[in-house]
């Protein structure tokens, strides 16, 4: 199982300060982090790749400092780490970052193999949009799972993922749940 985690490198947000005219974060001089939702999918990735077997790649876009955070997920035990860095991407929206990050992932399974799972984070704690994932989902043609608290299952015979999310009051378990992309069905038959 090839399973692609991206992640951001943000400022922490115990250290961010606020420019008093233009309202922007004030980059220079706080440490950064990975994004905790980010840290939390690579966690569970990594439990999957120990139960099902397979690989992580990690994968984040940003200035060359951000090679930090992908040092750190390797210290958590990614296999592999992918840094897309470029002056052009300073300053990018989410449909341009959406746009790269699944142009890479797209590279990533060219060269290493078809991810069966992309893990995205629920959102930043920078920007807070929440549209990156939805957007990688939407451009590679994957189902997106959203708000999953615990994977339950993944059926390598049919393809498929039982997840649990997290709802208003409680606990969803679908009833529909989500279809790995056909490869990967096909490639665990």
């Amino acid at each position: 199982m090839h399973i692609v985690v991206c992640n951001k490198q943000v400022p922490d947000s115990a250290q961010i300060r606020v420019h008093p005219v233009t309202n922007t974060i004030m980059r220079q001089g706080v440490p950064t982090i990975i994004k905790p939702y980010d840290l939390f999918a690579l966690v569970q990735a990594l439990q999957l790749r120990d139960e099902h077997g397979g690989e992580v790649t990690v994968l984040t876009m940003g200035p060359p400092m951000a090679e930090d955070s992908l040092r750190k997920a390797m210290t958590f035990g990614a296999d592999r780490a992918v840094l897309l860095t470029d002056r052009f991407f300073a300053g990018s929206d989410t449909l341009a970052t959406s746009f790269a990050l699944s142009s890479a992932i797209a590279k990533i399974a060219a060269t290493w193999g078809q991810p069966e799972i992309v893990f995205t984070g629920k959102q930043t704690i920078d920007g807070d949009t929440a549209q990156v994932g939805p957007g990688i989902a939407k451009r590679l043609d994957l189902n997106q799972l959203t708000y999953v608290s615990k994977i339950a299952n993944v059926d390598h015979v049919n393809g498929e993922i039982t997840v649990e999310r997290r709802a208003e009051g409680g606990v969803q378990v679908p009833k529909n749940q989500a279809a790995m992309p056909d490869h990967y069905a096909r490639r665990h038959q």
